[in-house]
């Protein structure tokens, strides 16, 4: 029977062969086409209060402009979080460093103009712009004094009115609408918890305890745990945990594309956690990267995660979880991460260390290569995709 089988395959060979290479000639030739248009993103310099407009295309990457943003000069503002409206017109960029409260401004996308001004918490952080363009929610992460509970701002994004403060826990972080706009993700770094607001209710409708061994799905405000919560002050995600700690330290949640699950990302023990965002029970862990930082998700079912202390980024496919690639960045302190619409490239920003200039990678999706990389003011950190236009020739 063995002797059939391999005179069969012997006969077949000369057959498939040349089909199997021709179609592994096009795969590699299809990966490594440059794009046909052009990509802009936006990233933020922290240290440098820059914002950088980018563009990636068939003439390569470079910066397409800068600017300063901040009014507290000649001290540094620190803008940490941009988001882009869904129709391209306007993006927010929240400065952390108040006196003693943080600020967002609105831009206009066509000409950087501001727009307008809101006050919010102790250091708003992260943003998202929900899916119809109304709303827009900050956490207000709070590096000052003591480890106390703090909030996601709701603004109104036209009229950038704050109208409810809604205390959440201990340094939220991550902040991200699901597609269909009706449940607002955070995660608290310093709580271990996930936390799920109800945007009709504008209310904290359920929190998950992400502690290794001790996962809990809850429902309502996480308030009657604060007693028992774990604070850890050190690191903000560039330290890795001592033996022992089981604890997660979550920096980032990412609803999937569908809306079906939350990722979520466990910094301190590198790992990625999934939640099932109906059951509200886990799912499963995913190893990650050492200190995985930053999440975000295609349509086409990839999870790229960003590794702090790796320094790398990590590609998965959501179905198995399996790690397709792990990309050496080129500098350190890997920060964030965006996908184009068409699920092509992904953007990572990189904060670098000390004097360095931060840097923007882009991967190219298919072929799970860095492709290019375009070097910003220090610190790069918040990032977001801005469109895709027709290349300038």
């Amino acid at each position: 029977m063995k002797k059939l089988v391999r005179c069969i395959f012997l006969l077949l060979l000369p057959l498939w062969l040349p089909l199997w290479l021709c179609a592994v000639a096009r795969q590699a030739a299809f990966a490594q086409t440059p794009p046909a248009q052009d990509y802009l993103v936006y990233v933020l310099s922290e240290s440098a209060d820059k914002i950088s407009l980018l563009r990636f295309g068939p003439q390569g990457a470079k910066l397409e402009r800068a600017l300063t943003t901040g009014a507290m000069e000649p001290d540094i503002d620190g803008p940490h979080g941009i988001a882009v409206t869904p129709d391209k017109q306007h993006y927010f960029v929240s400065l952390g460093h108040g006196r003693p409260f943080g600020t967002v401004w609105k831009y206009a996308a066509k000409d950087d103009q501001v727009l307008g001004k809101v006050t919010l918490g102790l250091f708003p952080a992260t943003m998202d712009v929900s899916p119809d363009g109304s709303f827009l929610y900050v956490v207000n992460f709070n590096l000052h004094g003591d480890m106390v509970p703090s909030s996601v701002s709701v603004v109104l994004a036209d009229e950038m009115l704050e109208i409810k403060r809604i205390e959440t826990c201990t340094m939220p972080h991550g902040s991200r609408f699901n597609p269909q706009g009706t449940k607002h993700y955070s995660a608290c770094m310093m709580d271990d918890m996930l936390v799920e607001i109800d945007t009709q209710t504008l209310k904290v409708a359920r929190h998950f305890m992400l502690t290794k061994g001790k996962e809990a799905g809850m429902r309502g405000s996480p308030a009657a745990m604060k007693h028992g919560a774990h604070h850890d002050s050190g690191g903000h995600g560039l330290e890795a945990p001592k033996p022992g700690d089981v604890t997660c330290s979550p920096t980032w949640a990412q609803p999937s594309a569908d809306g079906s699950s939350v990722f979520v990302a466990c910094n301190k023990s590198s790992e990625i956690v999934e939640i099932d965002a109906q059951t509200w029970q886990l799912k499963r862990r995913i190893p990650a990267g050492p200190g995985v930082y930053n999440l975000a998700v295609t349509k086409d079912g990839k999870l790229i995660a960003t590794n702090k202390r790796g320094p790398s980024v990590s590609i998965y496919d959501v179905k198995t979880g399996k790690e397709l690639a792990q990309l050496p960045t080129k500098r350190k302190v890997v920060h964030g991460a965006v996908v184009s619409p068409d699920n092509r490239y992904a953007f990572i920003s990189v904060e670098g260390i000390g004097s360095e200039p931060g840097t923007v990678e882009v991967i190219d999706l298919t072929a799970l290569k860095t492709v290019a990389t375009i070097e910003v003011a220090q610190q790069a950190a918040g990032i977001d995709f801005w469109k895709i236009e027709p290349s300038k020739r």
